[in-house]
């Protein structure tokens, strides 16, 4: 019981106490990992998927990027420039930020096991999510400014392969596109969190790169080098969470295998696994 005499502590500082300390034991939980697990990684494919980029990109280059820069008919450019906006990544990072907002204010120790769980599952995609599209994008943000390709507006005036390094303006920022990097990373976020519908994935992915194209603001070879950066690094980024033992677990012969309990399906109840959330063991059954 608290003191007539003592003022409880304002709202706001409440929270950010609460955050400080949800913060510090996420962060915590991830260094131990960190040291006490070796740095093994599962053998990927990232050298054959960069050359099969550099391959598509350049071949792009030649045959493609001129060929590109025409009108398309207005059905194509009409569907295109509705769909166009999902490459945007607010879609994809403001929710995930919002959640994680809202995990930090929870009281994790006053949860039940099933509860827990399902917050702790689910602020991993969240926290996954966020690593996976936002730091794809931040990087094609630097490579833009580093190479300065103008963009097909700009055709008539430059051609197709003229580049003005570090020339920070929306129409020399061509190459990689960042709708097209923002999309490789969804879907490969989609693949990995549902990989029985990969090969429909892959297709919307297709499709949404491409629109890029269709409304006339990258070549072809923008969007073939944005789509595989941004597929690549969401890879990469699941893979260090499989060493880490969030989401996902090794997978010798491909893409790191979701863990069966992070949907807490009955089928997933079945299997024991032990977490440490927040400094807590968890068993899953």
């Amino acid at each position: 019981m608290k003191d007539a005499g003592v003022p409880s502590r304002p709202l706001f500082l409440r929270m950010l106490a609460r955050s400080r300390e949800n913060s510090g034991a996420t962060f915590a939980v991830i260094a131990r990992r960190f040291r006490q697990r070796p740095a093994r990684y599962d053998r990927m494919f990232w050298l054959s998927w960069t050359l099969a980029c550099v391959l598509l990109a350049g071949l792009a280059a030649v045959f493609l990027d001129h060929a590109a820069v025409r009108s398309w008919p207005p059905a194509f450019s009409a569907l295109a420039e509705i769909s166009t906006p999902l490459g945007l990544g607010e879609w994809y990072l403001w929710p995930a930020a919002a959640w994680l907002l809202i995990a930090n204010q929870i009281d994790w120790s006053g949860l039940g096991r099933k509860q827990l769980i399902a917050v702790y599952n689910r602020t991993c995609i969240a926290l996954f999510v966020l690593v996976a599209v936002g730091l794809p994008g931040l990087l094609t943000i630097v490579l833009k400014i580093l190479i300065g390709r103008a963009r097909p507006a700009l055709y008539d005036q430059y051609g197709a392969f003229s580049f003005h390094p570090f020339t920070v303006k929306a129409v020399f920022a061509s190459f990689p596109s960042g709708h097209a990097t923002t999309i490789g990373s969804v879907t490969a976020v989609l693949i990995l969190l549902f990989p029985r519908g990969k090969y429909i994935f892959l297709l919307l992915g297709f499709w949404f790169a491409s629109t890029r194209i269709l409304v006339g603001a990258h070549y072809p070879s923008d969007t073939i080098v944005g789509f595989g950066l941004g597929f690549g690094l969401a890879v990469m980024a699941a893979v260090i969470c499989a060493r880490l033992g969030f989401l996902f677990r090794s997978n010798p012969v491909g893409l790191p295998r979701l863990r069966r309990t992070v949907w807490c399906t009955p089928k997933a109840e079945r299997h024991l696994s032990s977490y440490a959330v927040h400094g807590q063991a968890v068993t899953l059954h």
